[in-house]
Protein backbone atom coordinates (compact mmCIF):
# COMPACT_ATOMS: atom_id res chain seq x y z
CA UNK A 1 0.00 0.00 0.00
CA UNK A 2 1.56 3.25 -1.06
CA UNK A 3 1.17 6.50 0.74
CA UNK A 4 0.18 9.91 -0.54
CA UNK A 5 3.29 12.12 -0.49
CA UNK A 6 1.34 15.35 -0.11
CA UNK A 7 -0.60 13.94 2.84
CA UNK A 8 2.63 12.93 4.50
CA UNK A 9 3.91 16.48 4.27
CA UNK A 10 0.64 17.70 5.80
CA UNK A 11 0.93 15.22 8.64
CA UNK A 12 4.54 16.08 9.26
CA UNK A 13 3.86 19.76 9.87
CA UNK A 14 0.20 19.68 10.93
CA UNK A 15 -0.40 22.27 13.70
CA UNK A 16 -3.61 20.83 15.18
CA UNK A 17 -3.57 18.92 18.48
CA UNK A 18 -6.47 17.81 20.65
CA UNK A 19 -6.66 19.21 24.16
CA UNK A 20 -6.90 15.70 25.63
CA UNK A 21 -4.04 14.17 23.62
CA UNK A 22 -2.54 11.33 25.60
CA UNK A 23 1.05 11.70 24.47
CA UNK A 24 3.53 13.88 26.34
CA UNK A 25 3.46 17.42 25.00
CA UNK A 26 7.17 17.78 25.85
CA UNK A 27 7.85 15.66 22.79
CA UNK A 28 6.24 18.14 20.39
CA UNK A 29 8.31 19.78 17.70
CA UNK A 30 7.98 23.22 19.29
CA UNK A 31 9.37 21.94 22.58
CA UNK A 32 12.07 19.92 20.82
CA UNK A 33 13.28 23.10 19.14
CA UNK A 34 13.81 24.63 22.58
CA UNK A 35 15.94 21.77 23.87
CA UNK A 36 19.58 20.81 23.43
CA UNK A 37 19.87 17.62 21.40
CA UNK A 38 22.32 15.07 22.76
CA UNK A 39 22.34 11.29 22.55
CA UNK A 40 23.45 9.49 25.71
CA UNK A 41 24.93 6.48 23.97
CA UNK A 42 28.06 5.04 25.62
CA UNK A 43 29.71 3.88 22.40
CA UNK A 44 28.90 7.13 20.61
CA UNK A 45 30.25 9.31 23.42
CA UNK A 46 33.50 7.30 23.54
CA UNK A 47 33.90 7.60 19.75
CA UNK A 48 33.19 11.35 19.87
CA UNK A 49 35.77 11.89 22.63
CA UNK A 50 38.30 9.79 20.69
CA UNK A 51 37.73 11.96 17.63
CA UNK A 52 38.54 15.11 19.60
CA UNK A 53 41.59 13.53 21.26
CA UNK A 54 43.00 12.37 17.92
CA UNK A 55 42.58 15.86 16.41
CA UNK A 56 44.23 17.41 19.49
CA UNK A 57 47.09 14.89 19.23
CA UNK A 58 47.63 15.75 15.56
CA UNK A 59 47.64 19.45 16.43
CA UNK A 60 50.19 18.84 19.20
CA UNK A 61 52.58 16.93 16.93
CA UNK A 62 52.26 19.40 14.06
CA UNK A 63 52.72 22.45 16.29
CA UNK A 64 55.28 21.37 18.90
CA UNK A 65 57.21 18.63 17.09
CA UNK A 66 57.36 19.95 13.54
CA UNK A 67 56.60 23.68 13.27
CA UNK A 68 57.90 25.45 16.39
CA UNK A 69 61.43 23.94 16.16
CA UNK A 70 61.64 24.94 12.48
CA UNK A 71 64.13 27.68 11.61
CA UNK A 72 61.91 28.92 8.79
CA UNK A 73 59.64 31.47 10.50
CA UNK A 74 57.12 31.97 7.70
CA UNK A 75 56.92 28.22 7.02
CA UNK A 76 55.93 27.69 10.66
CA UNK A 77 53.48 30.61 10.79
CA UNK A 78 51.65 29.85 7.53
CA UNK A 79 51.32 26.11 8.16
CA UNK A 80 50.50 26.61 11.83
CA UNK A 81 47.69 29.07 11.12
CA UNK A 82 46.32 26.94 8.27
CA UNK A 83 46.36 23.68 10.23
CA UNK A 84 44.82 25.16 13.36
CA UNK A 85 42.09 26.95 11.39
CA UNK A 86 41.17 23.70 9.65
CA UNK A 87 41.21 21.88 13.01
CA UNK A 88 38.84 24.46 14.54
CA UNK A 89 36.49 24.18 11.55
CA UNK A 90 36.57 20.37 11.76
CA UNK A 91 35.79 20.27 15.49
CA UNK A 92 33.10 22.94 15.11
CA UNK A 93 31.47 20.89 12.34
CA UNK A 94 31.67 17.85 14.61
CA UNK A 95 29.90 19.71 17.42
CA UNK A 96 27.19 21.06 15.11
CA UNK A 97 26.57 17.55 13.76
CA UNK A 98 26.43 16.02 17.24
CA UNK A 99 24.26 18.68 18.89
CA UNK A 100 21.83 19.36 16.03
CA UNK A 101 18.47 17.60 15.88
CA UNK A 102 18.83 15.48 12.71
CA UNK A 103 15.09 15.69 11.98
CA UNK A 104 13.41 13.65 14.72
CA UNK A 105 9.70 12.98 14.47
CA UNK A 106 7.78 13.75 17.71
CA UNK A 107 7.39 10.58 19.73
CA UNK A 108 3.93 9.22 20.51
CA UNK A 109 1.84 11.51 18.29
CA UNK A 110 -0.04 8.62 16.64
CA UNK A 111 -3.06 8.90 18.94
CA UNK A 112 -6.71 8.54 17.96
CA UNK A 113 -7.44 12.16 18.94
CA UNK A 114 -4.55 13.45 16.85
CA UNK A 115 -5.55 11.29 13.89
CA UNK A 116 -9.12 12.63 14.09
CA UNK A 117 -7.80 16.19 14.00
CA UNK A 118 -5.93 15.45 10.77
CA UNK A 119 -9.28 15.09 8.97
CA UNK A 120 -8.01 12.38 6.66
CA UNK A 121 -10.05 11.63 3.56
CA UNK A 122 -11.37 8.08 3.02
CA UNK A 123 -8.68 5.90 1.48
CA UNK A 124 -5.76 8.11 2.52
CA UNK A 125 -2.87 6.10 3.97
CA UNK A 126 -0.42 7.13 6.65
CA UNK A 127 2.13 5.00 8.46
CA UNK A 128 2.64 4.53 12.17
CA UNK A 129 6.00 3.47 13.60
CA UNK A 130 5.36 0.63 16.09
CA UNK A 131 8.62 1.37 17.92
CA UNK A 132 8.17 5.05 18.84
CA UNK A 133 4.40 5.26 18.23
CA UNK A 134 4.67 8.22 15.88
CA UNK A 135 3.22 9.10 12.52
CA UNK A 136 6.00 8.22 10.11
CA UNK A 137 6.64 10.80 7.38
CA UNK A 138 7.76 9.82 3.93
CA UNK A 139 11.48 8.90 3.77
CA UNK A 140 11.74 8.66 7.57
CA UNK A 141 13.38 5.64 9.21
CA UNK A 142 13.53 4.54 12.82
CA UNK A 143 16.91 4.67 14.58
CA UNK A 144 17.28 2.09 17.34
CA UNK A 145 20.00 4.16 19.04
CA UNK A 146 18.24 7.55 18.99
CA UNK A 147 14.91 5.73 19.56
CA UNK A 148 13.21 8.10 17.15
CA UNK A 149 12.10 8.17 13.54
CA UNK A 150 14.47 10.48 11.65
CA UNK A 151 13.48 12.35 8.51
CA UNK A 152 15.71 11.50 5.52
CA UNK A 153 17.91 9.39 7.79
CA UNK A 154 21.16 8.55 6.00
CA UNK A 155 22.83 6.53 8.78
CA UNK A 156 23.73 6.65 12.46
CA UNK A 157 27.39 7.62 12.90
CA UNK A 158 29.02 6.75 16.25
CA UNK A 159 31.92 9.14 15.55
CA UNK A 160 29.52 12.09 15.81
CA UNK A 161 27.23 10.31 18.31
CA UNK A 162 24.16 11.15 16.25
CA UNK A 163 22.12 10.25 13.22
CA UNK A 164 22.87 11.99 9.96
CA UNK A 165 19.54 13.25 8.68
CA UNK A 166 17.61 16.08 7.10
CA UNK A 167 18.73 18.87 9.47
CA UNK A 168 22.41 18.05 10.15
CA UNK A 169 23.70 16.42 6.97
CA UNK A 170 25.36 19.68 5.94
CA UNK A 171 27.48 19.75 9.09
CA UNK A 172 28.44 16.09 8.68
CA UNK A 173 29.63 16.76 5.12
CA UNK A 174 31.72 19.70 6.38
CA UNK A 175 33.14 17.52 9.19
CA UNK A 176 34.33 14.84 6.75
CA UNK A 177 35.75 17.48 4.40
CA UNK A 178 37.76 19.33 7.05
CA UNK A 179 39.05 16.10 8.65
CA UNK A 180 40.20 14.94 5.21
CA UNK A 181 41.95 18.29 4.63
CA UNK A 182 43.82 18.36 7.96
CA UNK A 183 44.79 14.69 7.48
CA UNK A 184 46.26 15.45 4.06
CA UNK A 185 48.00 18.53 5.46
CA UNK A 186 49.48 16.52 8.35
CA UNK A 187 50.79 13.84 5.97
CA UNK A 188 52.46 16.47 3.76
CA UNK A 189 54.09 18.13 6.79
CA UNK A 190 55.28 14.72 8.04
CA UNK A 191 56.91 14.08 4.67
CA UNK A 192 58.78 17.40 4.77
CA UNK A 193 59.79 16.83 8.39
CA UNK A 194 61.18 13.34 7.77
CA UNK A 195 63.17 14.66 4.82
CA UNK A 196 64.52 17.56 6.89
CA UNK A 197 65.47 15.34 9.83
CA UNK A 198 67.20 12.72 7.69
CA UNK A 199 69.13 15.39 5.79
CA UNK A 200 70.21 16.99 9.08
CA UNK A 201 70.96 13.59 10.65
CA UNK A 202 68.23 14.21 13.28
CA UNK A 203 70.12 17.09 14.90
CA UNK A 204 68.09 20.19 15.81
CA UNK A 205 65.06 19.07 13.77
CA UNK A 206 62.94 18.75 16.90
CA UNK A 207 62.97 19.65 20.58
CA UNK A 208 62.27 15.99 21.34
CA UNK A 209 64.79 13.15 21.18
CA UNK A 210 65.06 11.33 17.81
CA UNK A 211 63.31 8.12 19.03
CA UNK A 212 60.39 10.08 20.52
CA UNK A 213 60.12 12.25 17.41
CA UNK A 214 60.04 9.18 15.14
CA UNK A 215 57.34 7.46 17.24
CA UNK A 216 55.15 10.57 17.37
CA UNK A 217 55.43 11.17 13.63
CA UNK A 218 54.83 7.53 12.67
CA UNK A 219 51.66 7.44 14.74
CA UNK A 220 50.55 10.73 13.17
CA UNK A 221 51.18 9.31 9.69
CA UNK A 222 49.08 6.22 10.47
CA UNK A 223 46.32 8.37 11.93
CA UNK A 224 46.40 10.78 8.99
CA UNK A 225 46.30 7.99 6.41
CA UNK A 226 43.38 6.19 8.07
CA UNK A 227 41.39 9.39 8.65
CA UNK A 228 42.08 10.67 5.13
CA UNK A 229 40.94 7.42 3.54
CA UNK A 230 37.79 7.08 5.65
CA UNK A 231 36.62 10.71 5.51
CA UNK A 232 37.44 11.18 1.82
CA UNK A 233 35.34 8.12 0.93
CA UNK A 234 32.54 9.25 3.26
CA UNK A 235 32.64 12.79 1.82
CA UNK A 236 32.37 11.39 -1.71
CA UNK A 237 29.43 9.12 -0.85
CA UNK A 238 27.61 11.98 0.91
CA UNK A 239 28.00 14.32 -2.07
CA UNK A 240 26.85 11.52 -4.38
CA UNK A 241 23.79 10.88 -2.19
CA UNK A 242 22.90 14.59 -2.08
CA UNK A 243 23.26 15.02 -5.84
CA UNK A 244 21.04 11.95 -6.43
CA UNK A 245 18.61 12.85 -3.61
CA UNK A 246 18.94 9.36 -2.18
CA UNK A 247 20.00 8.46 1.36
CA UNK A 248 22.32 5.57 2.14
CA UNK A 249 19.46 3.57 3.65
CA UNK A 250 17.31 4.11 0.55
CA UNK A 251 20.21 3.01 -1.65
CA UNK A 252 20.92 -0.14 0.39
CA UNK A 253 17.22 -1.06 0.46
CA UNK A 254 16.86 -0.25 -3.25
CA UNK A 255 13.76 1.79 -2.45
CA UNK A 256 11.96 3.13 -5.48
CA UNK A 257 11.55 6.92 -5.20
CA UNK A 258 7.96 8.05 -4.59
CA UNK A 259 9.09 11.65 -4.22
CA UNK A 260 10.16 14.24 -6.76
CA UNK A 261 13.95 14.05 -6.82
CA UNK A 262 16.15 17.12 -6.51
CA UNK A 263 19.15 16.34 -8.64
CA UNK A 264 22.65 17.81 -8.56
CA UNK A 265 22.62 21.55 -7.74
CA UNK A 266 19.02 21.49 -6.55
CA UNK A 267 19.96 18.78 -4.08
CA UNK A 268 23.06 20.66 -2.96
CA UNK A 269 21.07 23.87 -2.44
CA UNK A 270 18.42 22.05 -0.43
CA UNK A 271 21.06 20.65 1.97
CA UNK A 272 23.46 23.60 2.20
CA UNK A 273 20.85 26.34 1.77
CA UNK A 274 20.54 29.01 -0.90
CA UNK A 275 22.89 29.79 -3.75
CA UNK A 276 26.55 28.67 -3.63
CA UNK A 277 28.55 30.92 -1.29
CA UNK A 278 31.16 30.79 1.46
CA UNK A 279 28.33 30.11 3.90
CA UNK A 280 28.21 26.58 2.47
CA UNK A 281 31.58 25.75 4.05
CA UNK A 282 31.00 27.74 7.26
CA UNK A 283 29.91 25.51 10.19
CA UNK A 284 29.12 28.63 12.25
CA UNK A 285 26.41 29.83 9.83
CA UNK A 286 23.09 30.10 11.64
CA UNK A 287 24.66 29.52 15.06
CA UNK A 288 23.32 31.68 17.90
CA UNK A 289 25.06 31.47 21.29
CA UNK A 290 22.15 33.18 23.06
CA UNK A 291 19.66 30.66 21.67
CA UNK A 292 21.87 27.77 22.78
CA UNK A 293 22.12 29.15 26.31
CA UNK A 294 18.34 29.52 26.48
CA UNK A 295 17.88 25.94 25.34
CA UNK A 296 20.36 24.68 27.92
CA UNK A 297 18.41 26.45 30.69
CA UNK A 298 15.06 25.08 29.51
CA UNK A 299 15.88 21.51 28.74
CA UNK A 300 19.04 19.62 29.43
CA UNK A 301 19.75 16.64 27.15
CA UNK A 302 16.82 15.88 24.87
CA UNK A 303 17.25 12.12 24.81
CA UNK A 304 18.93 9.48 26.89
CA UNK A 305 19.72 6.02 25.60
Amino acid sequence: MHNNGHRFRDVEHHPLLAENDSYDSSSSEADMAERVWFIRDGCGMVCAIMTWLLVVYADFVVTFVMLLPSKDFWYSVINGVLFNCLAVLALSSHLRTMLTDPGAVPKGNATKEYMDNLQLKPGEVIYKCPKCCSIKPERAHHCSICKRCIRKMDHHCPWVNNCVGEKNQRFFVLFTMYIALISAHALILCGFQFFSCVRGQWTECSDFSPPVTVILMIFLCLEGFLFLTFTAVMFGTQIHSICNDETEIERLKSEKPTWERRLRWEGMKSVFGGQPSLLWINPFAGFRIRRLLLRAKKGGPEFSV
